[in-house]
């Protein structure tokens, strides 16, 4: 058993006080016994691609460096939401894990590029500005094994078969969805892999603000092996620590055996190389 902290802020044109207030909402998630806190995808900047390159830092750079800081404070393991990572002239979309001790244990570079046209709704294309990562991302921690995804991710089903094969037993997912894909596929999505691999899974948005350019959904939440949404917050700013019970894991899947059911014979997932 152990507490997972979300924490649903609102995010500024300002990154110093968007670091400020993302560290105040982590201090609230870790007084309330949060062991692990994960902060919203982009979270130190607007989501816009013109903002990518602007507020982007290299690994060790401002954000990384309160990242490391806080996570050391509060002796907590931090999932760092997502910010824009400039490395070889190239912006990634990428999450930082770090240790209570403040290490690095882990970034996540978003694989799948939010690159989506639904007419009379949402048109994003990340690919204007970012590139794709290409590892997965499982850490080990002595609350069991940590995968972290990103926002598009979700929607890949073989790729989070793959953290299940590595292991994963929580995968945490930094995300924004949109107020056109919100409302119809964001519980949907997060049950749904939760219930395919029979693990946690997280989501952590950004709270939703009417008058950005690209609004987000809000509504983090929490899916246990049943695919049940154990926990849910709304569209506004808010901290939620819900406990994990790992025991969940064998119970869940011995009632229905889904992964011991695999016709491996027939049909595997593969890490790649």
């Amino acid at each position: 058993m152990f507490k997972l902290g979300l924490c649903q802020m609102h995010v500024t044109a300002d990154k110093a006080e968007n670091l400020r207030h993302a560290g105040e909402l982590i201090r609230q998630a870790a007084a309330q016994g949060a062991n692990v806190v994960t902060l919203p995808e982009m979270f130190n900047c607007p989501y816009e691609n013109a903002c990518f390159p602007l507020y982007g830092e290299p690994a060790g750079g401002e954000s990384w460096q309160f990242l490391s800081g806080i996570a050391k404070e509060l002796g907590i393991y931090l999932i760092g939401g997502s910010v824009p990572e400039l490395e070889e002239g190239k912006i990634y979309n990428t999450s930082y894990i770090f240790s209570p001790e403040g290490k690095e244990l882990a970034r996540h570079r978003k694989v799948h590029l939010f690159d989506i046209d639904v007419p009379g709704g949402q048109r994003f294309m990340e690919s204007d500005t970012l590139t794709a990562g290409d590892t997965f991302t499982v850490v080990d921690t002595p609350y069991g094994k940590i995968g972290v995804a990103i926002c598009f991710d979700i929607r890949f089903s073989d790729f989070f078969r793959v953290m299940g094969d590595m292991g994963a037993q929580l995968i945490v997912i930094p995300a924004a969805f949109n107020m056109t894909t919100g409302p119809i596929h964001w519980d949907l999505a997060f049950r749904m892999r939760a219930l395919d691999n029979q693990c946690f899974i997280a989501g952590c948005s950004p709270a939703r603000d009417v008058n950005a350019s690209y609004v987000a959904y809000g509504h983090s939440l929490v899916c246990n092996p049943w695919g049940d949404i154990i926990a849910q917050l709304d569209e506004k700013e808010g901290v939620r620590v819900v406990d994990i019970d790992l025991d969940d894991l064998a119970k869940y899947r011995g009632q229905i055996p889904i992964l011991a059911g695999r016709r491996t014979d027939m049909y595997r997932t593969e890490k790649l190389k």
